[in-house]
Order: structure tokens, then sequence, then C-alpha cells
């Protein structure tokens, strides 16, 4: 039957269909390759920080001294919430963090002054407002729903920094440190994935930035988005000892099982990403006295190998929740922690799609019954 006859073609997922123009990130899926616009992930990776990075992503280029300066300073300007945001925070603790996040970042709106103004300075404004106080939210509620008083931000921290230090109540080593700041950057921005894609649909209704990242974090709640690093701990508190990894993947395979940590919508090769991390927590993983959990996952990788040829390779997420853990950070903190890194990457993509917006509004293929008549109620 030709496609005419079929009708129009079904993407399922939007699989493979470009809906945009983005000048932000390039992604070559087959060849392991991203960019956030003309930087290469691994310069960025091993060279830049979280707040070069977002300085990148939302204005465009890598800063001069004085700019990177100006911006850090607007970033620690920001670490503040309304007393009416925490008092929400009270109220909703013992949901889960992301529930919390979703509510707080909806409930900032009203207090931002710029909350109606959605011209491209306004918009910044608020994005740079909302990658200080989305950090801000989920530290606050770590802290409120463990009967603490939340910690107040140090200036002298930086961004990652400061977060592990509001987070836990301890300072974090330069290394530990800085191995947070490469997972921001790392997590910063991805192209249009589930997150951005509905902050992106959100925008093209005319809503506001913080409608629009309300919706983005509630997209990465579900776990097929954001939910990898935290399977992937309990994947490795479940193996137990490196010497076991290999029987595990076996099963897993064998029932034809997916093993967490592998595969990616977009990438065919490696994740670019993953070699960051790799490195990070081997490291790490010393430092805090545990290297039980960074050998665990390169016998799991080891045991992957010969898959890798089709196309199942490893992905960041599989070494982000091992960071996380050995920080003593609850796992049900892992996908706010992303959302943490991830606001500079929405905050531009809702900016790029306010610079020419049009509602989204795909169709459906329609596959139900033919025309039939209508039957009165009483004849049913």
């Amino acid at each position: 039957m030709s496609e005419e006859a079929e009708g129009p073609r079904v993407h399922r997922g939007l699989l493979g269909v470009h809906f945009e123009r983005s000048p932000t990130t390039f992604i070559d899926g087959k060849a392991g390759d991203l960019r956030y616009r003309d930087y290469s992930i691994h310069d960025l990776a091993q060279h830049s920080t979280f707040e070069e990075t977002g300085y990148l992503l939302m204005k465009g280029d890598l800063p001069t001294a004085d700019e990177l300066a100006a911006f850090e300073d607007e970033l620690k300007a920001g670490r503040a919430l309304p007393d009416a945001v925490l008092d929400i925070i009270e109220t909703v603790k013992d949901a889960h963090p992301m529930d919390v996040l979703r509510t707080a970042v909806s409930a900032l709106a009203p207090f931002d002054p710029d909350n109606d103004d959605n011209s491209p300075a306004a918009n910044l404004r608020k994005g740079i407002r909302l990658t200080s106080q989305v950090p801000m939210i989920v530290c606050a509620h770590e802290q409120i729903r463990n009967g603490r008083d939340p910690i107040a931000p140090d200036p002298d921290l930086g961004h990652a920094a400061n977060f592990l230090y509001m987070l836990t109540g301890e300072k974090p080593s330069i290394e530990a440190a800085k191995l947070m700041d490469t997972d921001m950057v790392l997590h910063a921005e991805h192209g249009s994935n589930a997150s951005a894609f509905t902050a992106r649909v959100v925008t093209g209704t005319d809503a506001t930035l913080h409608a629009a990242v309300t919706a983005g974090v509630a997209a990465l709640s579900g776990p097929a988005h954001g939910g990898a690093a935290e399977d992937v701990m309990r994947m490795a508190q479940e193996i137990g000892e490196a010497e076991k990894a290999a029987d595990y993947v076996k099963s897993k395979r064998k029932n034809r099982e997916p093993v967490t940590g592998f595969g990616h919508r977009v990438y065919k090769a490696e994740d670019p990403r993953a070699r960051h991390m790799r490195d990070g927590v081997k490291k790490l993983s010393v430092e805090m006295g545990e290297p039980k959990w960074y050998e665990i996952l390169a016998a799991v990788v080891e045991a992957m190998a010969p898959y890798a040829r089709h196309g199942v390779n490893v992905n960041v997420d599989f070494y982000s929740g091992v960071i996380y853990y050995l920080h003593g950070i609850p796992a049900d903190l892992f996908v706010p922690i992303f959302a943490v890194g991830r606001v500079p990457g929405w905050t531009v993509q809702i900016m790029e799609q306010w610079a020419n917006n049009i509602l989204i509004r795909p169709l459906l293929k329609y596959d139900g019954p033919d025309l039939g008549p209508y039957v009165p109620i009483g004849e049913r």
C-alpha cells in the first residue's frame, strides 16, 4: 500500500524529527560529539567552570575575566528565597524532592520583579536568578525535612561548592567541588531532550519563563528522563562486589532486561560526557575511602563491552549517582541535582523559542472507528 493510501507517516516520540533550528547545542550521536555553541564538551569539562558555561549558554560566548566576575556576582545575588516560598517548602516537606522543586519554582514567579516581562533582557535576568534559586530550593528542602534550618549560602564559595555546602553542612574539598562543578557543566544543556522540549512547548503558548521551567522540572521528574543516576546506584548496591558484575550483566541480558546506565536516545557511540565522570568517580571514591563503587562500575562496563558495537554504550548518568552517593546525598535528590545543573540550558531554550515564537502544535493520526450514526441515550 502506498504512503498516500496509508496517510501521513507517524514519527512516534518525534524520533528523528527536527522541529526548530538552534545555535546552542550540536550533537552527533553516531560520532559521540557534543558541543555547546562552538566549544567541545571535552574542553569545557576540563578547563571551564559551571559559571563560565552558564554564561556561554545564556549570553552566547565565553566571558572575559571582568564579565565572568560580574556574572558570578549576579548569581550570588540570586541566592535567596522569599519567606513565603520557604513556608511552602515547609508545608510540602514530606513530598518527593522533585515535587517540592516543581512547586517552589512555580511559587517563585509572583515574587520575581520581571515576572510579567518576557523581553530577552528580562528572561535572561529571570534565568540567572533561577540558576541560583533552584539549588537553594533543593538544599532548603533537605534541611527542612530533617528538622533543621536552611544553611545560609557562603559568598566566598562558587556555585558548585556552595551547593554542596548548603546541602551537607560541610565545605567540600577542592577536588570534590571541582567534580560537582564538572557534573553541572556536563548536564547544563543537551538539545531538545524531553524537559527542554516541554519548556519550549509551554513557551510557545506565550507563557512565562517560570511556567516553562516549572514544566521542564515536571518532565524531568519522570524516571525515563531523569532517573538513571538513582537506578545506577541501586544497581551497584545490588551487585555489591566487582566480582559479581559479570554474572549480573549476563543474567540481565539473558532475560532481555536493560542494564541501567547504558544506551541513549541520541548517542550510538559512548556518551562524550561519560569519560569526565569516570575519571572523577575513580578519584573521589579513593578520596572517600570507598573504592569498591568505582570498581563495581568498571566491572559492569567491562562486562557490557561486547554490546558496544550494537550502540549500547555507557552514558553520563552511569557515573553521576555514585558521585552523589559518596557525598552522602540521599538517592531521592539525584534527579533534583540534575535540575540544578540544567537551568541555564532550559533558560537558553526558552529564550530561543521566544526569539521567533510559534505555537507548537503537532498532529495525531486518527486510527479509530469510521463515522457512525449518533444513537440517542434511550436507545443505547
